[in-house]
């Protein structure tokens, strides 16, 4: 069940959102939470076959939604579609810079195309995706919102994860950078730290015997369902939001105090 859109603070009626990695996982409900939020949503990802379906289906709800295809390890390839997307549908008003890989592999292991396909991916198309809206929403001088999906990774480390913690790390002081450069255009530029959110991808793995020892490290010892992330999402999307940048909202039921 998504969040209730209802009161003003979280209603995105006449906004536009681009959401980046939008074919699956929780890309795909971002894009579904801004929608039923009256949100206009760009869905961006390197395939566009996945993106036609969610997009036809927003439709058929009252939404609209339109795809265009995006690799954020390329910077013509994502001018090309915030360009695209910017003029079908007049502006972009909140970008989701959610597009993210990992390479799971012992640091001894990491070899240079391992990390640079996690900095390319996470960090350095975070960074152009966020500057090639920003730039057209400090010339139109009607301010907006860039929210950056960063990780508890971004805070702690876990063993095998040297380069995703190390872009999620990167993500979230860029997101502070960025925001304190940007807060005279009226943009804001915050993050959601993630924890542990059971989806397509990792379902299997956490609801199994490995994950049931995982769980017992979370505080709360239950990890996120993708519905979870919905009120951050949609709090710094929208007005309830106004003063806040630079801000980054943790949602890990306490996991990231439990690691060392």
């Amino acid at each position: 069940m998504m969040a209730d859109p209802s009161t003003s603070l979280f209603s995105l009626e006449g906004k536009t959102a681009l959401v980046t990695g939008a074919s699956s996982g929780l890309g795909r409900r971002f894009a579904t939470c801004l929608s039923d939020a009256g949100a206009n949503v760009i869905l961006a990802a390197r395939r566009t076959d996945k993106l036609d379906a969610l997009a036809e289906d927003l439709r058929s709800k009252g939404g609209t939604a339109i795809a265009v295809a995006m690799d954020v390890t390329d910077q013509s390839s994502i001018e090309t579609a915030v360009k695209t997307g910017w003029d079908e549908m007049g502006r972009i008003d909140i970008l989701v810079n959610n597009a993210g890989v990992a390479v799971t592999k012992t640091a001894l292991d990491h070899e240079e195309k391992d990390w640079d396909f996690v900095m390319d991916t996470n960090l350095k198309g975070a960074f152009f995706a966020a500057r090639a809206v920003a730039n057209r929403q400090a010339t139109d001088q009607q301010g907006g919102t860039i929210i950056n999906i960063a990780s508890i990774l971004g805070e702690r480390v876990l063993k095998q994860l040297v380069s995703y913690a190390a872009a999620k790390a990167g993500l979230v002081q860029m997101t502070k950078a960025l925001a304190l450069e940007w807060a005279r255009y009226d943009i804001r530029v915050n993050a959601i730290a993630p924890g542990y959110i059971i989806t397509e991808i990792n379902r299997d793995f956490l609801t199994g015997h490995s994950g049931d020892k995982m769980r017992m490290g979370v505080p709360m010892r239950k990890f996120g369902e993708e519905s979870d992330l919905d009120g951050p999402l949609l709090l710094l999307a929208g007005e309830g939001s106004r003063l806040m940048t630079g801000t980054v909202l943790t949602v890990d039921g306490g996991h990231v105090l439990s690691i060392p």
